[in-house]
């Protein structure tokens, strides 16, 4: 059971590795410049390697069916990103991407264009990824794969709680960020600062990377962001 267990995780590693790689080509061509896309520190996308997963283990039943493996991947990977769009949102109080502007979307969480792309992408998952992962990871000595995937997954889990972390304190700024813009109370920050000092005081971590990665989250916060990061200063100076 155990070495089932590694050698899942493996692939999810490999899958997440893969997926991480394509987002950051594809949002890189469309921005002119490179974009990268990862929530972890690490090169993976772990949202690609549980859709991966998802499809390979539900999936390969249906080998034999092109266009139920296309369909079923659509809607197996579309409801991957949508609830994933969703608690990510409850969690840390911001949308990480919207597609309100492409037409055919669901709450702007998932969108027919990007639906297709995940059943084409499951069809070469499913076709010719999955068989040579799967001859690999075959071919590995079970105490190696257990050793190797232990390994892997002490550091993914260091860096996923690293993220978090940062991911919450970008929350506590993006609060206090929409609050003060709500507010309109701009011309007299030090009131506002009075009000949320020790909200201000707790924000230790830089969270530059994930704006960067998602300019979705502040898009519209720039200016108060910029105010919130002046008064944290302020606060952890007093």
């Amino acid at each position: 059971m155990i070495f089932k267990i590694a050698d899942i995780f493996l692939q999810f590693i490999i899958y997440s590795f893969i997926g991480y790689f394509a987002e950051v080509i594809y949002c890189s061509y469309k921005q002119k410049k490179v974009v990268n896309r990862g929530f972890l520190f690490g090169p993976i996308c772990p949202i690609y390697g549980v859709g991966s997963i998802a499809i390979v283990y539900c999936l390969k039943n249906f080998l034999d069916n092109l266009i139920m493996i296309l369909i079923l991947g659509m809607i197996i990977t579309s409801a991957i990103e949508y609830y994933t769009s969703y608690i990510f949102e409850k969690i840390f109080h911001n949308k990480w991407w919207d597609y309100s502007n492409k037409p055919d979307n669901i709450n702007g969480r998932i969108c027919l264009s990007n639906s297709i792309y995940f059943g084409i992408g499951t069809l070469i998952v499913m076709y010719f990824i999955n068989p040579v992962i799967t001859n690999i990871l075959g071919s590995l000595n079970d105490i190696l794969a257990l050793v190797i995937s232990s390994v892997i997954m002490f550091i993914f889990i260091i860096d996923l709680i690293w993220s978090i972390i940062i991911a919450y304190n970008l929350k506590s700024r993006l609060i206090v960020a929409e609050e003060l813009k709500e507010a309109k109370i701009k011309l007299i920050p030090k009131l506002f600062e009075k009000r949320y000092h020790d909200q201000l005081a707790r924000i230790k971590f830089k969270s530059n990377r994930l704006i960067k990665n998602y300019p979705n989250l502040a898009k519209d916060l720039r200016k108060e962001l910029n105010t919130v990061r002046k008064m944290v200063i302020d606060a952890k100076k007093k």
